[in-house]
């Protein structure tokens, strides 16, 4: 449990509080691409991560069809696309990428680390087969 379950405050509701260092995640990681944090609080409504795009690697083209996002660039550089059109990023460009845009990343040669931030997603609910 984090401080904040188990120590909530006066009034029982939750208290604000520092989540990560991210230029120490960035600089104590040895991880080459990925997630080096993801919100994880309960009764969160939002998702957030930091992530980590190694030298050259890229995340494709893609649309994100519900959700707006938020990304703020921490460290490295590279551009943001459609390909037609790059947009270079760099530490501390705050960037909205408004649902039903198409996007990818590039990471320039030093990588790319960025946090992004949007609604929460409802978990996969299992339904059943429409009878025919």
């Amino acid at each position: 449990m984090t401080e904040a379950e188990t120590h909530p405050g006066a009034d029982g509701a939750p208290v604000p509080r520092v989540l990560c260092d991210t230029e120490s995640l960035i600089a104590a990681d040895s991880t080459p691409a990925g997630a080096l944090w993801r919100l994880a609080e309960p009764g969160r409504q939002l998702d957030a991560n930091l992530i980590r795009i190694p030298p050259g690697g890229h995340v494709g083209t893609h649309t994100e069809p519900d959700l707006d996002v938020l990304l703020l660039v921490v460290a490295g550089d590279g551009p943001l696309g459609p390909a037609a059109d790059p947009q270079p990023l760099a530490p501390g460009n705050l960037v909205w990428l408004p649902h039903g845009s198409s996007r990818g990343l590039v990471a320039g040669s030093s990588g790319l680390c960025y946090v992004t931030v949007h609604r929460r997603r409802p978990g996969m609910q299992i339904g059943t087969r429409p009878s025919s």
